[in-house]
């Protein structure tokens, strides 16, 4: 899920919860163990990276400050508190997501290689965002960045999920030094997913290549709304 939508902590997230795991540490046990599936699946989109360096480092660089602040907040977050915040944070990313191209004609630009300083201005601000909410709650992440990429400009699928996992990589990645300084991983599920997450990050992210953009937009929107009431029904009835 990770490699061809995102949203694969939607499923190892209440697994962990499941298997005994605290709601707050099952984030950052599920954050661990999916940033190796997402590092394989970096692997497989290698080709597809023809994003220039004066518009990638920004959107890196923001990734780690807002992957930063995100996961401080989730330590310092109420269980409660956090179990409601997320439904709202997904469904307004599967939104996004799903009317991101009406929103391109509003922006200057997009994220070419030749973009204003304004458009990459603006990129980074809704990377920002999206970094603070990756380092939060690592589920949908993916979806997030899809949908702030198809807003600012980016048509091919493919080339946006490639983009899609760096970001999401860097976001997660710094989170996680954060979750391992905090102590809060469970060290034996974390393990064990991520043996799951190495072999099927790689093996998706290649054979999502061979799909119809338009089989991935959709699954993408299927996965969004799915869980957005999965989780909306388990934080409200």
């Amino acid at each position: 899920m990770n490699a061809v939508a995102g949203g694969g902590s939607f499923i190892s997230f209440p697994a962990l919860m499941l298997s005994g795991v605290p709601p707050v540490p099952a984030n950052a046990t599920s954050t661990i163990a999916l940033l190796f599936g997402v590092s394989a699946s970096g692997g497989a989109y290698r080709e597809r990276f023809n994003i220039s360096r004066r518009v990638m480092v920004p959107l890196i660089l923001i990734s780690l400050v807002g992957g930063l602040i995100g996961a401080l907040l989730l330590v310092h977050t109420p269980t409660q508190t956090f179990l409601r915040v997320i439904p709202w944070l997904l469904l307004g990313a599967t939104l996004l997501f799903a009317f991101g191209r009406r929103l391109t004609d509003l922006l200057a630009g997009g994220i070419s290689g030749d973009a204003s300083n304004l458009a990459i201005a603006g990129a980074s601000l809704f990377e920002f965002i999206v970094a603070i909410y990756g380092g939060y709650f690592g589920g949908g992440i993916g979806i997030m960045n899809l949908a702030m990429l198809a807003a600012l400009g980016m048509t091919d699928i493919h080339a946006m999920n490639a983009l899609k996992v760096l970001l999401s990589g860097t976001a997660n990645g710094v989170a996680t030094v954060a979750f391992l300084f905090k102590r809060v991983i469970f060290w034996p599920q974390a393990i064990v997913m991520t043996v799951g997450a190495l072999v099927g990050g790689y093996f998706s992210a290649h054979y999502a290549q061979k799909l119809p953009p338009a089989w991935i937009r959709w699954f993408i929107l299927a996965v969004g709304f799915g869980m957005t009431i999965y989780f909306f029904a388990r934080a409200y009835l």
